[in-house]
């Protein structure tokens, strides 16, 4: 099979195996449709409480907010009761999902400390109660399930294959696994044999997650683990067209150039706009900054004009020192003038 290829989600057919992670307070409606534009096959919504009372506040209802985005949808649930997770997975149903994703993955201490995300792992019996619970809401609705998990609590408790075995028992269509355990947090590096392992143990879909941030790196973790699908998170934070540029690698065996000045400039307008949208002006100044942050850290001048930026309390000023600086930019550079990625031989010999 090809590198780059289809991957088949219950009765879903995603157009690529490069999947956008889903990260609380980052992959939002907005940021998912402009990963999906720039190469990627799919994407997961950040996290849903499973909690009912919670469901009417702004928080939630922005995260279940669909609006124009490419299909299909998928909304990951959280939480650590069977029967809230099932009706989480029915309410976002009603609201446009078309695959439910499990949290078994996050290690906030925020999640964990109620037992949900990877706190989960560590009770594997109510694990596979939440897991069979969620199957068994979405089964009748011809919604697959998919979950997203560690390899386990702690170095000494890797479990992921256990559970992975087992979920695949009982209906889940596909597996997302981090190579890192709770307690590693986002610290030390990424481990991709428990993926390996996993992939050889079952028959449905396994996606490798973590440490996933060149072409070199996308490379490597498929021909090591034979995962069907890689899944980016903070690589494509400020760099969203990591997923165009990996495609174009695995498609053809070269790097692309890097983008073009105006061509990032337009695709981060549109993109802050939308933000502006979603979150409303006040809200949307505030939390566009970290985006912006992201995108500029790395080029010339980035972190004082980051500094700048955030100092102005104006959403439209806020868009003008944003082309300001972009246009600034593009008057010196025709392409994005940073080192994004490794070499192609550097990719090659990985």
């Amino acid at each position: 099979m090809a590198l780059l290829h289809p991957v088949q989600i219950g009765p879903h057919l995603v157009p690529n195996n490069l999947f956008v992670a889903p990260m609380a307070g980052v992959t939002d409606r907005p940021f998912r449709v402009l990963c999906k534009g720039l190469g990627a096959g799919y994407a997961v919504s950040e996290m849903v409480t499973s909690k009912r009372e919670l469901w009417s506040s702004l928080k939630t209802s922005r995260r279940a907010d669909h609006a124009g985005e490419s299909a299909p949808i998928a909304v990951q649930i959280a939480g650590v009761d069977p029967a809230e997770m099932a009706d989480a997975a029915r309410y976002n149903i009603d609201r446009g999902a078309r695959i439910i994703d499990i949290n078994m993955g996050c290690p906030a201490k925020k999640v964990c400390n109620r037992w949900a995300g990877s706190a989960l792992m560590q009770d594997e019996p109510l694990a596979m109660a939440i897991v069979e619970a969620v199957v068994a809401a979405c089964a009748p609705q011809g919604v697959p399930v998919t979950l997203k998990m560690r390899t386990g609590w702690c170095a000494a408790v890797r479990n992921a294959l256990t559970l992975a075995r087992a979920a695949e028992q009982a209906g889940v269509a596909m597996l997302t696994v981090h190579g890192r355990t709770r307690e590693q947090g986002y610290s030390g590096s990424a481990e991709h044999e428990t993926v390996a392992s996993i992939k050889a143990a079952v028959r449905v879909p396994v996606v490798a997650n973590g440490d996933i941030a060149s072409a070199a790196d996308a490379l490597r973790v498929l021909r090591s683990t034979g995962a069907d699908a890689l899944m980016i998170g903070r690589a494509a934070q400020g760099r969203p067209w990591i997923f165009a540029e990996i495609a174009h690698f695995l498609e053809h065996g070269f790097l692309p150039p890097p983008p073009k000045v105006r061509d990032v400039q337009r695709w981060l307008a549109r993109h802050l706009l939308e933000h502006h949208a979603l979150y409303g002006e006040r809200t949307g100044l505030r939390s566009a900054r970290k985006h912006i942050g992201w995108a500029v850290r790395a080029l010339p001048g980035g972190e004082a004009f980051r500094q700048a930026m955030n100092l102005i309390d104006d959403a439209e000023a806020q868009i003008e020192a944003f082309n300001g600086y972009f246009d600034s930019l593009a008057e010196r550079h025709e392409r994005l003038p940073v080192a994004v990625a490794p070499s192609e031989d550097e990719a090659l010999a990985a």
